[in-house]
């Protein structure tokens, strides 16, 4: 089994594995991972003849260094075993990762695994090299959360699904701009707050990447960039993208300033130059900062390397 990639998720765009122009417009796009799908974009009449669209838009389009992915149906479905099969064996050499919606627990999880093991093996491809998203959209899956994020080393990422988890929380969201008298009824605050948190906690203990779901009115950027910063403040890496427009945004929320790499590398070096000096504690920009606060700024310069932004060498100073 290979070492678990480190890739950049910051935009996954979301492409109906159904259209070729839109697979073609998803390849030459910005984003950094595109994933075509065949679950909630696909009808059921058009699923398995989807399956083809998706091996020919893999093995024939130039997709620079995104992540190529495609998303399955669910495990229990009658299509996701020939999701999985038909597609990696047409296209396997050309996919990265697998995402596989509704997981309630590490068994879906293994499922996928070991049917990969078995492709690989079988078409000689290189056996742990293709990865695994999984969707977390199911109160099962927040129930288990910690041991999915360790479940397997395929497992890079794991993506909130806000939509059918409210459904399955079962939310009573219709109450949105119903009123009470003159009283709106509004739920006090981030309703996903402690979703987002169990989910963003458990992939950095697991050492994987923590995304966010859709925006769905992709007419309103100014929402779309407070949903994805709001994630990012959390410690979350990345967010779905369902128009093309939103991966501007998502590349940028997810990604540090030049403002902010420079104030933290200042801070590194104030530090740096204190301890030299045998003393605990900088003065920086008129803060007390010393080793322990350092680390709120490596984090700056770990994500600034693995974005393009810095170098090896500084981000690891």
């Amino acid at each position: 089994m290979t070492e678990r990639p480190k890739r950049i998720r910051r935009s996954e765009l979301s492409t109906p594995g159904t259209s070729e122009k839109m697979i073609t417009k998803a390849a030459a796009s910005t984003a950094d991972m595109v994933f075509l799908d065949l679950e909630d974009a696909v009808a059921p009449s058009a699923k398995v003849g989807a399956r083809d669209t998706i091996v020919a838009g893999l093995n024939q389009l130039d997709w620079g260094d995104k992540i190529r992915a495609f998303r399955c149906n669910s495990v229990g479905t009658e299509w996701c075993h020939d999701d999985i099969v038909h597609v990696v064996s047409g296209a396997g050499a050309n996919l990265d990762v697998i995402m596989v919606p509704k997981i309630k627990g590490p068994r879906e999880v293994w499922f996928v695994d070991d049917l990969l093991t078995g492709l690989e093996r079988q078409l000689g491809l290189e056996v742990g090299r293709i990865g695994i998203e999984c969707l977390v959209e199911e109160v099962e899956a927040v129930q288990t959360i910690d041991e999915i994020a360790r479940c397997s080393p395929r497992l890079e990422a794991l993506t909130l699904g806000v939509g059918d988890l409210s459904a399955s929380q079962g939310m009573r969201l219709r109450h949105i701009g119903v009123t009470d008298g003159d009283q709106a009824l509004h739920y006090p605050g981030d309703m996903w707050h402690y979703a987002r948190t169990r989910l963003i906690v458990a992939c950095r203990a697991a050492g994987i990447d923590a995304i966010d779901g859709p925006y769905a009115n992709f007419a309103s950027p100014d929402g779309y960039e407070k949903s994805a910063a709001t994630f990012s403040m959390l410690g979350g890496v990345g967010k779905w993208c369902i128009h093309p427009s939103q991966i501007e945004v998502a590349n940028r929320v997810f990604a540090p300033t030049t403002e902010e790499i420079a104030t933290a590398q200042g801070a590194i070096d104030a530090v740096t130059a204190a301890e030299a000096a045998g003393e605990g504690a900088a003065n920086f920009g008129g803060m007390m900062i010393d080793a322990a606060t350092t680390r709120l700024f490596q984090v700056t310069l770990d994500r600034a390397r693995q974005c393009g932004l810095l170098d090896e060498t500084k981000a690891a100073s």
